[in-house]
């Protein structure tokens, strides 16, 4: 009897390995994810902001601007994540993403270095997963945004402002803003002419003037309604263009360097449509289904 337990002792410890293993490889993990669950009326953000700001002195010949976001819950959450694009004339030259298990806030920031004056968007997705219990999952979510106009001349100090308040700052608003909406109202009305797109039929709106419209939704949509579009809309802009934009034959490019989604809402409130122009100008789709009950 001793001599078989002796045998057996090998294969048994082979067993316990073998289980421990596939308990490790097996055990789910947590990680990053935007997913729209009904909105919590009892969960409000105490803050919630984005920030962009100029330091004052150059470095080898570049300014240097700040970017920070942070949101803070009333009650810590399952999962708090916060998702950020900054847009330079334009075109996405940054991104940031941070999330934590079990906490309230959230902060995170970098510094982005540029060169000659520039029209900065950032714009930020506040996002809580809450779990009151084991099958009752809902969620929180916030927009914030920021805009900076910098002013880098050889004619002038190095500058910034939100709002102009003086007739060089005005004029340079006017010069920048023209600048990027040319050339944004270019490459959409190509790519929309591109995908055979009926213009006529949808709400158009860059993702950049989204944050304006959350206390006040877009025409046909209640509180509750436009909640979920957003919510929805936030999942699949993560999922299609923050981790990259997924092409028709299923290759996936950086979305740094594209220009600033177009939202497409249809007036029938039926479904939304997302134009993508990549840093080469190809035009890409996200189309989602919009559920209103």
């Amino acid at each position: 009897m001793k001599q078989k337990l002796l045998h057996a002792f090998p294969f048994l410890i082979l067993m316990v390995i073998l289980a421990i293993g596939i308990e490790f490889i097996y055990q789910p993990s947590t990680k990053e994810s935007i997913i729209f669950f009904p909105i919590n009326e009892n969960v409000t953000y105490e803050s919630a902001s984005t920030l962009l700001t100029l330091v004052p002195e150059k470095k080898d010949n570049f300014y240097e601007v700040t970017w920070k976001t942070s949101s803070k819950l009333d009650t810590p959450a399952y999962l708090r994540q916060d998702v950020g694009f900054l847009f330079i004339n334009g075109r996405l030259k940054g991104k940031m993403n941070e999330w934590e298990q079990e906490t309230d806030g959230i902060v995170q920031g970098e510094t982005i270095k540029g060169k000659e004056s520039s029209l900065l968007q950032a714009l930020s997705f506040h996002y809580a997963e809450i779990h009151e219990d084991d099958d009752k999952y809902t969620s929180a979510q916030k927009m914030t945004e920021d805009t900076l106009y910098v002013i880098d001349s050889n004619f002038s100090p190095l500058n910034s402002f939100r709002q102009p308040g003086t007739d060089a700052e005005r004029e340079w608003k006017t010069i920048l803003d023209r600048v990027s909406t040319q050339q944004l109202d270019f490459l959409w009305e190509k790519g929309i002419d591109s995908l055979g797109i009926p213009s006529e039929e949808y709400f158009a709106i860059p993702l950049t003037e989204l944050p304006s419209l959350e206390e006040k939704p877009l025409e046909g949509f209640d509180k509750v309604e436009w909640e979920r579009f957003i919510g929805n809309l936030w999942e699949g802009l993560y999922k299609n263009y923050y981790l990259g934009i997924k092409k028709e034959d299923g290759t996936i490019i950086d979305s740094l360097d594209s220009t600033i989604p177009l939202i497409l809402v249809k007036k029938d409130k039926k479904e939304v449509l997302v134009l993508l122009i990549d840093k080469d100008g190809n035009p890409s789709l996200l189309r989602q289904r919009i559920a209103t009950s």
